[in-house]
């Protein structure tokens, strides 16, 4: 079973310099492996037989693929010196992003949907650097040993549940500050209880004047969380406008409005973590109907569709149905809904 931790970074500011340095120099590895890439796409796209009337016929060479790319990690540590200092997993994990976006736009995903031509990362949109791979006991204590950085601050507000192993470590940077996210592995299975009891069951209805609707009955109201903080937003949103671009006054009005956004988001997401703690522990059958959100999410009810996220809150519902041993799947009790999970 794989579930992930996230913990809040205190590094100095020595520390704190050396992230933001990491971050762009990686972000500068990110965007030419993405232009070799399309270097490539550009000049071979078209079939020798069929080339546009206009078209100019390059040397052909092979198309820089995932394996091809990490090996000129090499040679980039000995024309660029600096990138020697930044740890050879980190270097590869671009390399494996730059694959998967690339492969999502040309090939598609596992459902066959392609994504947008990907695009050029600013600075300031990236934001974080991935450790693959981690030796154990690299957390101890209230410090984090990372590989050619050092030991880092962390603020450890729960523990890390027995038999659980780090496997990956990320290190974010958001509008209010600097995050670990670290990637648990558990062997073991969670037992899935062998029968539920037949009077806690219930279906539960989603919407815009009550969050949810079950049943019985028994409704939870919505909280409206970015409605509530609309007029705050307004102001910081004209501040940023009003202000010169590239100026540190715009800025500083920039990271507020970051930080209210992740404000809004952060009391969604442990609204939704509550609801669902709360409905596991009264219910053993949940049937939920299937959305179509995305579709909503382009009518007149966009922003309120948006600000409940009920997608968020069945995923959320779903993945700790899991982790506590219970399990989704369809049955014909229920037939009125149109997708039941069983959680038992």
């Amino acid at each position: 079973m794989r579930t992930s931790y996230q913990y809040r970074l205190r590094p100095t500011k020595l520390q704190a310099i050396e992230i933001d340095r990491w971050l762009s120099m990686l972000c500068a590895q990110y965007n030419y492996l993405l232009a070799d890439r399309f270097n490539w796409y550009q000049q071979n796209r078209s079939p020798i037989n069929a080339c546009p009337l206009v078209c100019h016929l390059p040397e052909l060479r092979d198309n820089p693929d995932y394996y091809t790319q990490k090996k000129t990690l090499p040679q980039l540590k000995k024309t660029h010196p600096w990138y020697a200092g930044i740890y050879s997993q980190v270097l590869q994990d671009v390399v494996k992003r730059v694959k998967v976006t690339f492969d999502r736009f040309l090939k598609g995903d596992s459902n066959g949907k392609r994504s947008g031509k990907p695009r050029f990362k600013p600075r300031s949109r990236y934001r974080t650097f991935t450790y693959p791979q981690i030796k154990d006991g690299c957390l101890q204590d209230n410090l984090i040993n990372l590989p050619m950085f050092g030991k880092v601050k962390v603020i450890l507000h729960r523990s890390i549940p027995d038999g659980f192993k780090i496997k990956i470590v990320s290190i974010t940077k958001k509008a209010d500050g600097y995050y670990v996210i670290l990637s648990l592995e558990d062997s073991t299975v969670p037992e899935i209880k062998p029968n539920f009891n037949p009077q806690k069951i219930a279906g539960i209805d989603v919407g815009l004047k009550d969050f949810l609707t079950t049943s019985e009955n028994e409704t939870v109201a919505i909280p409206q969380h970015y409605r509530k903080a609309q007029k705050r937003l307004r102001i910081i949103q004209k501040r940023v406008s009003c202000r010169k671009k590239g100026s540190n006054r715009r800025q500083k009005a920039v990271k507020q409005q970051g930080k209210c956004h992740k404000k809004v988001a952060d009391k969604r997401k442990d609204f939704h973590f509550k609801t669902a703690n709360s409905l596991l522990k009264k219910y053993d059958v949940i049937a939920v109907e299937d959305l179509n959100v995305k579709g909503l999410a382009r009518t007149k009810l966009a922003k309120s569709v948006l600000d409940a996220g009920w997608s968020s809150f069945l995923s959320i519902l779903t993945n700790k149905a899991v982790n506590t041993g219970k399990v989704g799947s369809p049955s014909k009790c229920l037939q009125y809904f149109t997708r039941l999970f069983w959680l038992w």
